[in-house]
């Protein structure tokens, strides 16, 4: 049930909706529920939200929000990543309280990836 005035959705543009479905599903495991052939919804992933067929890409260099995932083992998670076909924009690297990197799935889109510092 949502929560009033509570983030509930999250959507991303996607230039290659299939791609995009098949490396969430290779690298992390998620399902998706196709709404027609430009828009793909997945849930129960901490964050409901949804892809739809567009020309551009969700980049924090271009000011877009940065969604993170959780690890913990960081370095099982980056290989997973690349093995989908992600590609690693920002290697592994120490912040205060954990580790992280970034990679951009088959739209082009960024996400990352942290771990807290003992995992």
């Amino acid at each position: 049930m949502p929560t009033h005035e509570m983030i509930d959705y999250v959507e991303y543009p996607a230039r290659d909706l299939d791609a995009t479905k098949r490396f969430f599903e290779q690298a992390f495991g998620w399902s998706f529920e196709d709404y027609g052939p430009d828009y793909a919804a997945f849930s129960g992933q901490g964050l409901d939200g949804g892809f739809f067929r567009a020309e551009s890409a969700a980049r924090v260099d271009r000011g877009s929000a940065l969604i993170v995932f959780y690890s913990d083992d960081l370095e099982g998670t980056l290989a997973k990543v690349m093995a989908a076909g992600g590609e690693i924009v920002k290697p592994i690297f120490s912040f205060p309280g954990g580790r992280r990197f970034h990679f951009t799935e088959p739209s082009g889109n960024e996400l990352a990836v942290w771990s807290g510092p003992d995992a």
